[in-house]
């Protein structure tokens, strides 16, 4: 059927209850207290003068939202989903108030593409509150960095903390503590985990940007920060929502026109400004590590971790590694070679990116190479091709009025956000075809791609 309004849209109503409750009439019941658990190390790590259940309710929510987006199919043609959820708060009447449930609303739905109807209740009990006595700052701090094993987030700590040194604080994004790391270090991981049960969960998982926007303004109000960092190069802010993928619709997780409608939220939410910024908006990702390296002489971006493919289908023998083909990868060889260092092929397992087909380029042991496997390393090529296409006169309507659209969001008028645009999108080109230049003429590569002179 061609009639949009005659597609399928997937509904689910969720009642997050508490312990003894009945869920809400025509609403699936799910446990709380029995599916989110939160860490002591975790949640005492940020433990600060200024806590309130405020925090434990934003951190819920967050949580519930991430449940909501994950376990609700989107449908085999289409995108949009119907989603109502009742979650328990400390305080309903200050999330239901205009300019916060609106906000939120605005927010949530923006950046997943769907129709949420979030409705807050009151708790039938006090949420968990940090047992150790409060953390408390001896410094001032300015910013906020939500701090990954990525390469962006250690390249931007480095090179914003050269300049704001204890300052900047960074909030670890990841779901466990490091190894090793003493349990009083502020932010040290997000302080929840959440149980999915179903087996056939939703991948888009584009709560994702949601959640980490909303952990790293609880580091900032706690903190007394009023900028949040957001690490991520212009390529990876701006691209997947400048070149979406198919039906999908447009990836905005990390985008200025999501973080603005973030900045009124958590405005509303917590009751004083705060603003996300993007200090590596108009530069590339290699540009962005060539200048990490050049600040620290580090080779410790090694190290980090690229990939979105999982370790069940990213391992050999055992052993983990990045697959090398998705975008992410992509960007980050791409990156690399662009910064002029050298990148250790046998961390990927696509390893030999010069070799004339995908089979030869994989490591030898690789079990799951599958057609499937050839497509995801298909889309992840042509997403970096297609972005350098857009620095071609025919798309620059196209690039022109996207950054209309974000440019007040940055406080930029439109011409000169389309300029700065325009000009990374031409460093993305020529980087692209140095890269690909360089896996010689017979690369498999070579075969996905527009030849450009």
């Amino acid at each position: 059927m061609n009639n949009v309004s005659n597609m399928y849209i997937p509904e689910r109503k969720i009642d997050f209850v508490q312990d003894g409750q009945r869920p809400h009439r025509d609403y699936l019941g799910f446990a709380l207290e029995s599916n989110l658990h939160f860490s002591t190390e975790g949640l005492e790590s940020y433990a600060f003068s200024t806590w309130r259940p405020l925090v434990f309710d934003a951190m819920v929510v967050a949580a519930a939202i991430e449940f909501g987006d994950r376990v609700v199919k989107r449908p085999s043609h289409g995108w949009r989903r119907d989603i109502s959820l009742r979650i328990p708060v400390h305080d309903p009447n200050h999330w239901s108030s205009t300019k916060v449930f609106e906000a939120l609303h605005e927010t949530i739905g923006f950046l997943t593409g769907d129709r949420w109807q979030i409705s807050f209740k009151k708790r039938t009990s006090e949420g968990l509150r940090p047992q150790q006595p409060h953390l408390d700052f001896s410094f001032k701090s300015s910013a906020i960095l939500a701090y990954s094993d990525g390469m962006d987030s250690l390249a931007v700590a480095g090179i914003v903390g050269d300049k704001l040194r204890q300052g900047l604080v960074r909030v670890r994004v990841g779901s466990d503590l490091p190894k090793g790391q003493h349990k009083r270090q502020a932010f040290a991981a997000i302080p929840y985990k959440f149980q999915v049960p179903s087996k056939d969960k939703e991948t888009s998982a584009r709560n994702r940007g949601f959640k980490f926007a909303m952990i790293s303004a609880i580091a900032a109000y706690l903190s007394g920060a009023e900028e949040i960092v957001i690490p991520e190069s212009g390529q990876g802010a701006i691209g997947p929502a400048l070149i979406p993928v198919g039906h999908a619709y447009p990836d905005f997780r990390n985008h200025p026109l999501f973080t603005r409608r973030m900045e009124l939220f958590v405005t509303a939410l917590f009751g004083r400004p705060f603003k996300y910024i993007f200090p590596r908006l108009w530069y590339t990702k290699g540009e962005t590590l060539r200048e990490y390296v050049a600040i620290t002489g580090r080779a410790d971006w090694g190290l980090t971790k690229s990939c979105w493919r999982s370790s069940q289908w990213s391992s050999v023998h055992g052993h983990r590694r990045q697959c090398g083909v998705c975008a992410a990868c992509m960007l980050r060889r791409l990156s690399i070679h662009a910064a002029g260092l050298e990148d250790d092929p046998e961390s990927y397992i696509c390893h030999d990116m010069s070799a004339p087909t995908l089979n030869e380029a994989v490591v030898p042991g690789f079990t799951k190479l599958s057609r499937a496997y050839e497509q995801y390393a298909i889309a992840g090529v042509l997403h970096l091709d297609h972005l350098a296409d857009m620095d071609g006169i025919m798309a620059r309507p196209v690039v022109q009025r996207h950054a209309r659209l974000f440019s007040s969001a940055l406080g930029l008028a439109a011409d000169e956000a389309s300029a700065k645009l325009a000009a990374l999108l031409k460093r993305h080109a020529l980087e692209w075809k140095q890269y690909t230049d360089s896996l010689g003429a017979h690369s498999f590569v070579k075969k996905w791609i527009r030849t450009r002179s």
